[in-house]
């Protein structure tokens, strides 16, 4: 039987059914996390099927080329290293040398942390104000916010993306520059975005530092000649970043030294620990047992397979808000294509939309067409309280997770609905029915520490990258999104008046813009 019969036979059993012999199905377990797969449109058939459909797919193959540091980037003709980042004991000089780039942020972060390095008037630094767009983004912000308890009290941390010119006032806003580190992020060192904003942040320094303003900029790149063009003479700070490393997977680079100086010491250090942690894990481990690659087949099963078309993940967990707009980048940037690399198109959809927010917050928004809308979107929930002594708020957490998950899965039939309250209007009781059979994963762990987050997000890469290759896709390139940017630039001269539009409704719209 092919996959599709699978799906088939499965989608004709009721959803109850299939349950009934999925309780019994093991969690899987690494590095922190438990996974359980039960509330899914698969049984031991399927998933044999799904087990033969990886080896035939060459997944362990894989995960050794990426490892053993083999071109896995087709369009740019390279490997992919970001694992290296978060390696303990590098055996090869390639590999040493990524690892490297992040000792020396480490090593600059400690300095200003401890006020061994200061500003151009002698003044320690109080704030760092990083300024990146996309992966050099998300990935820092995302850490800062899961662990701002655990910021070092004495230095304030903010943040600049946006090419609005409000972002940067307010990032600004308040601070001495004469205390003020800016951090600025760009792995090109030609981001508009980005380079707008450090530009804008260079002004505002120099009018109060004209001499020495330099060594208020640290600069994170692939491109040296291009920021040392930038500091035009001046002396600064270039870290690098390596060419083998995408933006939306360097959250373990020097890009996050405003994290690892504005953060206790120890975080980022559990943090790439964790990582380091889910990496053994994916290379050693067996297909069944294989984390990384369960979650890329469940992926492929219900997009492709299934045609679900969307993921809602659900974090429930006030250290995790930001998960989904970074999983975002992460996923859809990586596996939101079409064409392989040889040219040729897939043969079904890829990577599905992925949304979601944060538990309990969402259940009093989109938790309503999750359980009752026509459209069936697979859930994922992932459960991680911080580190706390209330249990009772714990306890609430955790029931409203699990809650929603039954109920997603079991749903209300009418009579249901009628035997629990059987004075009801049949108009309103049939408003309360839930279709159920919403399938959904959760991963869970005790609580959410820095190991346990690097591990997460190590988990996610991993199992990316192997969906990807179950597409057929490359999934470290991003055509779609420097197209966007290329027509950005061409239209900068029509809205300056200068030509005109050959796009007749963009036209139209400068028009009414520039009136």
């Amino acid at each position: 039987m092919t996959l599709h019969d699978h799906a088939e036979r499965l989608r004709a059993l009721p959803f109850r059914t299939i349950l009934s012999v999925r309780a019994a199905t093991k969690p899987l377990s690494a590095a922190g996390w438990n996974v359980d797969l039960s509330r899914h449109y698969l049984d031991t058939d399927a998933n044999a099927a799904l087990f033969a459909f990886a080896d035939d797919m060459r997944l362990k193959t894989a995960i050794d080329q990426l490892f053993d540091g083999e071109m896995v980037n087709p369009s740019e003709g390279r490997a992919a290293l970001h694992w290296a980042l978060r390696a303990k004991e590098p055996e090869h000089e390639t590999v040493r040398d990524v690892r490297q780039s992040v000792v020396d942020a480490e090593t600059l972060a400690q300095e200003i942390a401890w006020s061994s390095r200061k500003g151009a008037t002698g003044e320690r630094f109080k704030a760092v104000v990083h300024i990146g767009i996309g992966g050099s983004d998300f990935g820092p912000r995302l850490i800062a916010d899961a662990f701002e308890d655990r910021r070092r009290e004495d230095i304030e941390l903010r943040y600049c993306a946006n090419l609005d010119p409000l972002d940067l006032d307010l990032a600004l806003k308040g601070l001495d520059p004469a205390q003020t580190l800016i951090v600025g992020v760009s792995k090109s060192f030609g981001t508009e975005e980005t380079l707008y904003n450090l530009s804008r942040a260079r002004d505002w320094v120099k009018a109060s530092i004209p001499k020495g303003w330099s060594k208020h900029f640290a600069l994170i790149t692939a491109n040296r000649d291009r920021a040392l063009d930038w500091l035009d003479g001046a002396d600064g700070l270039i870290l690098n970043l390596p060419e083998t490393i995408g933006g939306r997977f360097s959250i373990w680079s020097a890009g996050s030294l405003a994290c690892s100086i504005a953060l206790q010491s120890d975080v980022m250090e559990d943090f790439r620990a964790g990582a380091e942690a889910m990496d053994q894990h994916v290379a050693t481990a067996d297909i069944a047992d294989n984390l990384a690659i369960r979650l890329a087949l469940l992926d492929y099963w219900n997009a492709t397979i299934l045609g679900f078309g969307a993921r809602a993940l659900l974090a429930y967990s006030r250290r995790l808000r930001l998960l989904p707009a970074y999983l975002q980048q992460l996923e859809m940037e990586s596996n939101g294509k079409s064409v392989r690399p040889d040219g040729r198109p897939v043969s079904g959809p890829t990577a599905p939309l992925l949304w979601g927010g944060e538990g309990t917050i969402g259940q009093h928004s989109y938790h309503q067409w999750l359980h009752q809308s026509p459209s069936m979107v697979p859930a994922e929930f992932i459960l991680a309280p911080g580190e706390t002594s209330d249990s009772d708020g714990v306890t609430g957490l955790t029931a409203h997770a699990l809650a929603q998950a039954e109920v997603l899965a079991n749903g209300r039939s009418l009579a249901d609905v009628q035997a629990d309250e059987p004075d009801l209007p049949l108009e309103i009781a049939a408003q309360k029915v839930h279709a159920g059979g919403r399938p959904s994963t959760i991963l869970h762990a005790p609580r959410l520490n820095p190991y346990r987050l690097g591990s997460l997000i190590a988990l996610f890469e991993h199992r990316t990258y192997l969906a990807g290759k179950l597409w057929g896709l490359n999934s470290f390139d991003q055509w779609g999104v420097e197209r966007g940017k290329t027509m950005a630039g061409r239209l900068k001269p029509a809205l300056r008046g200068e030509r005109q539009a050959s796009d007749a409704i963009t036209a139209k719209l400068i028009a009414a813009i520039r009136s």
